[in-house]
C-alpha cells in the first residue's frame, strides 16, 4: 500500500473542456470530505467535481466516489479504479471539469475523468504506507538519552512527556519496530 505526500494540481483541456485533477493527502472521511467542501469554495462555477477517495480506517477501508452529475459510472469510478490499481490509501482525488461546450459521450468522459486521476497519481510524491503505533514507557531520567538514540534509529518520536519520580512517555513509531524499542526497555511491554 501506498500513500501521497502533499497536495498536487495538475491540468488538462479535453475537447475544449478543462479538467484539474487534485489529489490530497488525508487521514480521515472528515478530512475528505472538508477539502472537497474547500474545493466546492474554489471552484465555485465547475460544472462538475467528481472525485473518489479510500481512507484506511481501524475497520477496514473506507472508500466512496461520485459521478457529480455526470452519468453514471463515467466519472467517480474510473478515479476510484486508479487508486485500487496503484493501491493507495488515505487519500482524495477530485476531477474539477468546467465544460467547453463540447459533449464528450461515455466512453469519452471515462477516459477524461480516468487520465486525469492517472496524470495526478504520476505526478505526485507518492511512498510506502507505515503502519504506526504508540507505546506507553516508564523510564528513569537515566535513561532518556539511550531511548532518544534508539527512537532515532527506529523513525519514531516522543508525543507525550510527563516528568515526575519517573519518566512516563507517549511514543509513536512504525508499527514493525515496536518489538525492538521494547527489547532495549524491558518491563515496559
Amino acid at each position: 500500500m501506498h500513500c501521497v505526500k502533499s497536495k498536487l494540481t495538475i491540468e488538462d483541456t479535453i475537447k475544449k473542456s478543462r479538467f484539474i485533477g487534485v489529489i490530497v493527502p488525508c487521514i480521515s472521511e472528515n478530512e475528505a470530505l472538508l477539502n472537497l467542501k474547500q474545493l466546492y469554495a474554489e471552484h465555485p462555477n465547475a460544472n462538475h467535481i467528481a472525485f473518489a477517495y479510500r481512507i484506511k480506517a481501524d475497520h477496514g477501508f473506507i472508500s466512496r466516489f461520485h459521478d457529480a452529475g455526470e452519468p453514471t459510472g463515467t466519472a467517480g469510478k474510473p478515479i476510484f479504479q486508479h487508486i485500487e490499481g496503484k493501491q493507495l490509501i488515505n487519500l482524495l482525488i477530485a476531477v474539477i471539469r468546467y465544460f467547453g461546450g463540447v459533449k464528450l459521450g461515455a466512453g469519452g468522459l471515462t477516459r477524461a475523468y480516468g487520465n486525469t486521476a492517472k496524470s495526478v497519481i504520476e505526478a505526485a510524491d507518492i511512498h510506502p504506507f507505515v503502519e504506526l503505533a504508540s507505546v506507553r514507557l516508564t523510564l528513569d531520567y537515566n535513561q532518556m538519552q539511550p531511548l532518544e538514540y534508539q527512537l532515532k534509529k527506529l523513525d519514531g518520536q516522543i508525543v507525550e512527556q510527563d516528568f515526575a519520580e519517573q519518566v512516563k512517555l507517549l511514543i509513536q513509531l512504525p508499527a514493525d519496530n515496536v518489538a525492538l524499542l521494547l527489547q532495549s526497555f524491558p518491563g515496559n511491554a
